[in-house]
């Protein structure tokens, strides 16, 4: 059966300028980082992609060596674009990226030119896309000069394969430094992302945030949930099927008695706001107005449908957010 849109999707979401670009996100966003590599179901994938789009997510978020195997994710992704939502993409926002390693060899990751356009040119290729919406370099490259990646950058939009670009993982100094030169050949840069949650505030620390917004740009937050730590699935410990019981991204050894007590704690706080803990953490992310998205991963459509009720959530007072603070780092 052939897969036909929510008629009120759009009703359903809010939607921020990315910085002060024409561009619009939806408050909450997809990352296919995990559970859609070659090893997850497929029908699994393309209900979660429906059950996104039918609540307003407009944007899907890649890179190119998400998987498992590294790739995977965009093949996937573009079997279910080209078999169920073709008739849509001029309503989607696709992004991916590139700047960890993805091939052998000296030229299969980092920030050169040369692996930014082949690694650009393969991803659009797996997508089945004549263009992306966002590209990001992934990763600051010290090893690169900055200039070079810029100019890559550069030449990526005007040869019509992405419609802006974005930097991951930069601090805000070296993010300024990227800005005035992306600015100065008038490139469209407008996106930064960055992991950001109640208890990782390195966005914070290292200035991109107060930077972002003094330059204009938008930033767009993975990890708000801090790999799942974030939600009611450790209040009583680590399941045999998570992510910390498998020593994948998140390790069981991060998750201490310390950091379990803490958890427990805000549980507290969003149970007296009427929210799970997950629901409380994705709009504490979304308080701060230089923020234009969350992205949520997701392992069943019932998962995101939980996250989205984040979209209405009720206002945080001054007492509630010292309260946060106060637990998260105490």
């Amino acid at each position: 059966m052939s897969y036909s849109a929510n008629s009120t999707r759009y009703s359903q979401m809010k939607y921020r300028s990315c910085g002060h670009s024409g561009l619009k996100l939806p408050i909450v966003s997809l990352g296919l980082w995990h559970n859609f590599g070659s090893v997850d179901r497929f029908d699994n994938m393309r209900e979660m992609c429906f059950t996104a789009f039918d609540n307003g997510i407009t944007h899907f978020d890649l890179a190119n060596n998400y998987g498992p195997t590294a790739g995977s994710a965009e093949e996937n992704f573009g079997r279910i674009l080209k078999n169920d939502m073709s008739a849509y993409r001029d309503q989607l926002i696709i992004s991916t990226k590139a700047g960890y390693y993805m091939w052998e060899g000296p030229y299969g990751d980092g920030g050169s030119r040369k692996y930014l356009i082949s690694s650009l040119d393969q991803s659009l290729k797996r997508m089945g896309l004549e263009y992306v919406d966002i590209f990001y370099h992934h990763r600051m490259t010290p090893e690169t000069p900055l200039e070079e990646t810029v100019l890559a950058l550069s030449q990526i939009v005007r040869s019509g394969k992405a419609l802006y670009v974005g930097l991951s993982n930069y601090n805000g100094e070296t993010m300024k430094r990227a800005s005035d030169l992306l600015n100065e050949l008038k490139v469209p840069f407008i996106i930064n992302q960055n992991s950001y949650n109640i208890i990782n505030r390195t966005p914070e620390t290292n200035g991109l945030l107060s930077a972002a917004k003094q330059e204009g740009k938008g930033v767009i937050c993975f990890s708000p949930l801090a790999q799942g730590v974030l939600t009611d699935r450790y209040l009583r410990g680590i399941p045999s099927d998570s992510r910390a019981a498998r020593n994948a991204f998140l390790k069981s050894s991060q998750l201490t008695d310390e950091t379990l007590a803490k958890i427990r704690a805000l549980n507290d706080i969003a149970s007296r706001r009427g929210q799970s803990l997950a629901e409380m953490a994705l709009a504490w992310v979304l308080k701060n107005d230089a923020v234009t998205s969350v992205l949520i991963g997701a392992s069943s459509p019932e998962q995101i449908l939980i996250n989205l009720k984040c979209v209405n959530s009720p206002d945080f007072d001054a007492s509630e957010l010292k309260l946060i603070d106060e637990t998260a780092f105490h």
